[in-house]
């Protein structure tokens, strides 16, 4: 295991920007906005030859009524409770607060090694003779820190560096497959990682919109090694006000794009909606091998044909994806939650599959002797070969006299032939039509 770093402090300090450096990305979500960054976010780390993880977590705020400021302190002691080292960041122009001291005493009890980093010392020269304050706290030697411009990072990650356990000699790691859970707000994203995790890991309420950070979290069961990341709920644009919700919808979007497979959640007493297909669809256009999990089951009335017309209703509305299997999952009880991993690792060999030319060639040729290509003012359509070029998702190049010839219809036929040869289940296909001149041939 790597080790983990954890980055704490109160609020509006500048712990998301050190975390974003640090990561060497915008992982995080950079606002002057209070509670902007929520639930804990994780990135892989190498500094002076090891590799190990930083987590950010929302401002510390120790006495405070707001229910969501309750959930960050919650998960900020989640993240220190699993660090191996924590850095406390404070902020140079406001001093010391209240609000410090009652964190660093937090971190005392917890009894882990401590890196103190003052941030906001954005000026050169001469230190600023403020920061000597900052001993006050007990944490020991402060180090100066401006996370805008990256001094004093490397002096924080060397400190880091002298509490870190011995290095284990460890094999080379299986590669992990990641699992964006995706959806709109509310269906039970969050709930459901929990119930995998078997701890609070995402903070779970009914306020919509309080996951806004797309989560990444490392997971381990015998169906092998998984990232989960848990996305901010997909609403509609005109519901989008502030520009926060905006970097949310973008970063669910951008971990579509990053994920092994999509993990579409719809609400079992809602079926699908407007916003569930244009979900779905996302995830279809960018490719991606997809289960659809339909969640809460457990409160849905049932009788012995509830499942079957849910899942007519499903195939109905998301009639561009019929090739995505579809779980029904409860968050609450845990049923078939273990399902969805067996489900996850077949979609994602699926779309990581390679077909060779013959064997297509074989499949094109009975397909064309069972159904002819179509015929226009005398024209037949010729199709002379077909390759795969690519996976993630399967992609396959045909070579034919016409495109205008090759109508959709014949197109998806070809595809419905692919798919039931070779099974592709959970995966988009993508058929690239080229033309070329008979005489080539």
């Amino acid at each position: 295991m790597r080790p983990l770093v954890a980055i704490v402090g109160r609020p509006n300090v500048g712990k998301s920007l050190l975390f974003n450096r640090l990561a060497g990305q915008r992982l995080s979500i950079v606002e002057d906005t209070p509670g902007v960054t929520r639930d804990r976010l994780y990135a892989k780390c190498d500094w002076a030859g090891r590799s190990f993880d930083i987590v950010d977590t929302g401002g510390i705020e120790p006495d405070t009524d707001s229910e969501i400021l309750t959930f960050m302190r919650e998960q900020a002691l989640i993240a220190i409770d699993s660090a191996d080292v924590i850095i406390f960041v404070c902020d140079i122009t406001t001093g010391v607060t209240a609000s410090d001291q009652e964190v660093a005493a937090m971190l005392q009890k917890s009894g882990k090694p401590v890196v103190l980093a003052v941030n906001k010392m954005d000026a050169t020269g001469p230190v600023n003779p403020e920061i000597y304050e900052f001993y006050a706290l007990g944490l020991g030697d402060p180090v100066a820190l401006s996370a805008l411009h990256g001094h004093g990072t490397g002096d924080i990650l060397d400190e880091c560096l002298k509490y870190f356990p011995p290095e284990e000699e460890n094999g080379e790691e299986g590669e992990a497959v990641k699992l964006a859970f995706i959806g709109k707000p509310n269906v039970g994203k969050s709930s459901i990682v929990n119930k995998i995790l078997g701890e609070e890991r995402v903070i779970v309420s009914d306020v919509a919109g309080t996951t806004r950070d797309a989560v990444d979290t490392p997971f381990e069961n015998k169906y092998g090694k998984f990232v989960l990341i848990d996305t901010a709920g997909m609403r509609r644009k005109s519901r989008v006000e502030d520009r926060v919700e905006k970097f949310s919808v973008m970063r669910a979007k951008l971990a579509i794009e990053r994920c092994d497979v999509c993990l579409i959640m719809l609400d079992a007493r809602d079926g699908v909606t407007e916003q569930d297909t244009k979900v779905a669809g996302m995830a279809h256009e960018a490719g991606r091998a997809s289960v659809i999990l339909v969640n809460k089951w457990d409160l849905v009335e049932k009788d012995d044909r509830t499942m079957d017309k849910l899942r007519a209703d499903i195939r109905r509305d998301l009639s561009f994806m019929p090739y995505a299997p579809i779980l029904f999952v409860s968050a609450l009880t845990g049923q078939r939650v273990e399902r969805i991993f067996e489900l996850a690792n077949s979609v994602n060999e699926q779309a990581n599959r390679r077909i060779t030319t013959g064997l297509l060639n074989n499949v094109l040729s009975d397909a064309q002797a069972r159904v002819q290509p179509p015929t226009d003012k005398g024209r037949r359509l010729k199709i002379f070969y077909m390759t795969q070029v690519s996976v993630r998702p399967p992609t396959f190049v045909v070579f034919c006299n016409s495109s205008e010839l090759f109508h959709f219809s014949y197109q998806r036929y070809l595809e419905n032939q692919i798919r039931s040869t070779f099974g592709l289940e959970g995966t988009p296909i993508r058929l690239l039509i080229r033309e070329r001149g008979e005489r080539e041939e």
